[in-house]
């Protein structure tokens, strides 16, 4: 039996069902989501049995025998919920052990294996699966795509609703870190009523969203080189580095690359489908090309590809490159040579 979060970020992953069953699998790399998972799983347990025995075991500090003594009967009764954490880590000596007790589940004991992806512990993962492990699937969370996805649901969970640009605004802010993204979705929750919109998103996180690349990328690509050094300036005073600056430049360039090149006709969600992007990129990046031609396009990415070397070390004034690169991409946009 496979449980999935209703989508990823759902507060609710891994509580289908009125208990637990002996055996659950966490498996997947997001850690958010298998926090998650395994809170929602020692909570069912809990309800059920408040007295219950919880034990963590760790892979790196695994000794063999251990998941052997910890699951035998106790002479004071009661029940007991182990955890092995880190199986996609584990020794050659606690897969053994795991398999053994697999083989000859223990009485009176919930066995939860967390497993974050690899082969490693593969034979362990298909034995607990064969088992009828109670599957909780963690995906990562990696594009703009699948945090639009995360913040939506984070919303809905709580029956609350975000509209997508105050997405496109919390990602911006703080979409680098899932749990961050998490966090500022639950504070936005708890601190806020009705429907958020970019402008509550700007009251909370204003200041980030203002020292962030994106903003000095949109108005670079649209053509507002004046705005764009200005926000450029306020980032790097604010300690933004201009590395992760040149590469929103490069990102949102090949985003009206890709969209441009896209079928013509399809609506937005079946071209972010197509191209792992949230249908609001799409839609922005559908909005930005019909501002420019390929040969600028073409020229702006030389440009950022050359900043890209400079702020890496290639050049003597990291600021000065990323300047450089936003005026050619300015005066690209309006149609003028740089």
């Amino acid at each position: 039996m496979t449980a999935h979060p209703s989508q990823p970020g759902s507060a609710s992953a891994g509580s289908a069902g009125a208990g637990v069953p002996p055996l659950v699998l966490i498996s997947g790399p997001e850690q958010v989501l298998a926090d998650r998972a395994l809170a929602s799983t020692m909570t069912l347990l809990r309800d059920s049995d408040p007295e219950v025995e919880v034990i963590k075991l760790y892979a790196a500090s695994y000794e063999p025998g251990s998941l052997a003594v910890h699951t035998s009967p106790s002479l004071f009764g009661g029940s007991k919920a182990v955890v092995v954490h880190d199986l996609d880590e584990a020794s050659d000596e606690l897969q053994t052990d795991v398999l053994a007790l697999l083989a000859a589940p223990a009485d009176d004991v919930t066995l939860v294996l967390a497993h974050k992806g690899g082969n490693r512990g593969k034979k362990v993962l298909d034995t607990a699966k064969k088992a009828h492990a109670r599957v909780i699937d963690c995906p990562a969370i990696k594009t703009d795509r699948d945090k639009t996805g995360f913040v939506t649901n984070e919303f809905r969970s709580k029956r609350r609703k975000i509209t997508p640009e105050a997405i496109r605004a919390l990602l911006e802010a703080v979409g680098k870190d899932v749990s961050e993204l998490a966090a500022a979705c639950a504070q936005l929750i708890a601190d806020t009523e009705g429907l958020v919109d970019d402008a509550v998103v700007e009251r909370y996180h204003g200041g980030k969203v203002d020292a962030s690349g994106f903003r000095v990328a949109d108005a670079a690509i649209a053509g507002q080189a004046g705005e764009a050094l200005r926000l450029l300036r306020h980032a790097i005073a604010s300690g933004v580095d201009p590395v992760p600056i040149v590469a929103v430049l490069a990102s949102q360039l090949r985003q009206v690359v890709k969209v441009g090149s896209a079928s013509r006709g399809l609506r937005s969600a079946e071209v972010a489908k197509q191209l792992g992007m949230a249908p609001w990129q799409v839609d922005r990046a559908r909005q930005t090309a019909r501002g420019w031609d390929p040969q600028a396009l073409g020229r702006s990415i030389q440009a950022v590809a050359a900043a890209d070397f400079d702020v890496k070390g290639g050049g003597r004034d990291p600021v000065y490159a990323v300047e450089r690169a936003i005026l050619t991409i300015a005066t690209e946009r309006q149609g003028r040579t740089a």
